[in-house]
């Protein structure tokens, strides 16, 4: 079993519903008992201001799936939920999920990077990843809590509690 940390976001078709929905998709990757979620943040696009806002999260559970394996279910859940791959960088989605971290491995592949390549600097990953492991120190060694002092909130907002 390998810990793992999953980012999610959305802005498109219902976005809190969107990464709800991934969240309980998520229990058939995880062994139960270990899936954790982030409480959820509304945060401002990357890229193209055209687009609505951002709900985010991050899940956090132990797998037996491979990193390649647990990309591929990831996806699965994506296109399940109605994702449609574009070519537009940051642009708006019904779902987006990355591997941010999959145990202490280092992965540079041309299908995925692990760590998540754009990790350290997005508020709206940092936040939630130090929800749920507030003392965690990143393969490549850097402190999650020396990340989020250098990085700005850029109006990441907590949503209220969905339970």
């Amino acid at each position: 079993m390998t810990r793992v940390f999953i980012g999610l976001g959305a802005n498109l078709h219902q976005p809190l519903a969107q990464v709800t929905a991934a969240q309980q998709a998520l229990v058939d990757l995880a062994t139960p008992e270990t899936l954790q979620h982030s409480p959820l943040y509304q945060s401002q696009p990357m890229g193209p201001a055209d687009q609505p806002v951002y709900t985010n999260g991050v899940s956090m559970f132990d797998t037996p799936l491979s990193p390649l394996a647990l990309l591929d279910a990831l996806q699965a859940i994506e296109q399940a939920q109605g994702r449609v791959r574009k070519e537009e960088r940051w642009g708006p989605r019904t779902l987006d999920l990355d591997i941010l971290l999959y145990g202490d491995l280092i992965i540079d592949e041309p299908r995925l990077t692990v760590p998540h390549y754009g990790m350290k600097q997005r508020e709206f990953v940092l936040y939630p990843l130090a929800d749920l492991a507030p003392d965690l120190i990143l393969p490549c060694g850097s402190v999650l809590a020396e990340l989020i002092q250098a990085c700005p909130t850029n109006g990441l907002t907590l949503l209220p509690s969905q339970s």
